[in-house]
């Protein structure tokens, strides 16, 4: 079969593993169509990460196939989906654990809430998500929050010294200070860590699912930031960008009852750890974004 050019793409700058991984890939796909019966039916999609290929089984039923390398990511996405059941999120029917090839309901992969007009409308359907995803209690085995932030703090030192500009290093300290007073606090809800605009899909068992979820055990206060930046550019393109974040995690935190004070915290540290990833990555310089959901968060 023919692989999209941008998961190859992406696959080429892995190394060897990645790139031994992809051209193992075709194989996979035929094993996998015969472990679950199942024929193609449909342009396989993808991202940089992973292959989603439509299928349908001998009876008729319709569902999508999703092949990823076998790491702590995909085998935490089974952990949670397993947890969930299917409650606003995408169903998990079966996996290969050796492969960690998941076999998946399907849903509407052309409409998700990017498509919904009205932002409250959206927003509004994605707090509802994400209130039931996080009501859940974390697995056993899953990664934890206080691990993730411990090592974040660990790596604010030399970040600091990547930046060019004392205002945005003042910022970034402020982050990682608030992490530092929740750090022993981290909370124990299954979180989707993911959950944007774009990861909600149309679907026919409900009319709005969740789907790539990326699991950690934390506080629902660190899963609002890809809610609150969901669209970004949208969001800049009609002005007032401050004003979006506040009415979104007011809308969030109101449906998911949670405490403001202690979320904005959090969600300073997802500004943290986005930006200890952009400073790893070679910047030397705080995303605009970033620093509109800091400023905002600090405001409050």
């Amino acid at each position: 079969m023919l692989l999209p050019e941008v998961l190859l793409a992406s696959y080429r700058r892995e190394g060897e593993a990645g790139r031994a991984w992809i051209a193992a890939l075709p194989t996979l796909v035929e094993e996998s169509l015969a472990r679950w019966d199942l024929v193609p039916d449909g342009v396989p999609g993808s991202g940089e990460a992973s292959l989603v290929l439509p299928v349908r089984a001998t009876d008729g039923g319709r569902a999508v196939l999703k092949f990823q390398p076998p790491r702590d990511e995909s085998r935490a996405a089974v952990v949670g989906l397993r947890a969930w059941d299917g409650a606003g999120i995408v169903r998990l029917i079966d996996h290969d654990p050796a492969s960690t090839t998941m076999l998946l309901e399907r849903l509407d992969g052309s409409r998700s809430l990017a498509d919904v007009g009205d932002d409250d409308t959206a927003m509004g359907v994605l707090a509802e998500l994400m209130r039931g995803l996080t009501a859940v209690p974390a697995p056993a085995g899953l990664r934890g929050l206080a691990d993730i932030a411990t090592a974040m703090l660990d790596e604010v030192p030399a970040a600091l010294r990547s930046l060019a500009d004392p205002d945005e290093r003042r910022l970034l300290r402020s982050c990682a200070d608030a992490v530092t007073d929740l750090v022993d606090e981290p909370g124990d809800r299954l979180l989707h860590w993911d959950l944007h605009y774009g990861n909600v899909l149309a679907g026919e068992r409900e009319p709005w699912l969740a789907i790539d979820p990326e699991p950690l055990a934390g506080d629902p206060g660190f899963d609002l930031m890809p809610a609150l930046d969901s669209e970004w550019d949208a969001v800049v393109a009609a002005g007032a960008p401050t004003r979006t974040v506040d009415r979104r995690f007011d809308l969030l935190t109101d449906a998911l009852d949670l405490d403001r004070s202690r979320a904005a915290g959090w969600t300073l540290g997802r500004v943290l750890q986005n930006s200890l990833w952009d400073i790893e990555d070679g910047r030397t310089a705080l995303a605009p974004g970033q620093i509109i959901v800091a400023r905002a968060m600090l405001a409050r």
